[in-house]
């Protein structure tokens, strides 16, 4: 199991911002306490698109606790393989 963040991709004013996923909903509030996020930022919550918006700096910080860097292709993998799991 494990929390993934992508390359940077959007422009939200002067941020860059990656999405955050995770295996599953707990893993992903465990990284999202441990990075003091608003647990109320959460998109799409209860899907298999369930992510947070994040920036480069805590992109870094989720890296240095443990996340996998992935690209675009890897994290569409990742919710593919969620949604399996839910038609389970």
């Amino acid at each position: 199991m494990s929390v993934y963040v992508d390359k940077p991709h959007a422009q939200y004013g002067r941020m860059k911002m990656c999405h955050m996923v995770a295996d599953t909903h707990i893993e992903l509030m465990d990284m999202v306490a441990k990075l003091v996020l608003h647990p109320g930022w959460i998109q799409k919550q209860g899907t298999a698109e369930e992510h947070f918006d994040v920036c480069m700096s805590k992109r870094k910080d989720a890296i240095r606790l443990g996340a996998k860097e992935i690209n675009r292709q890897q994290l569409v993998a990742v919710i593919q393989g969620k949604r399996l799991e839910e038609d389970v």
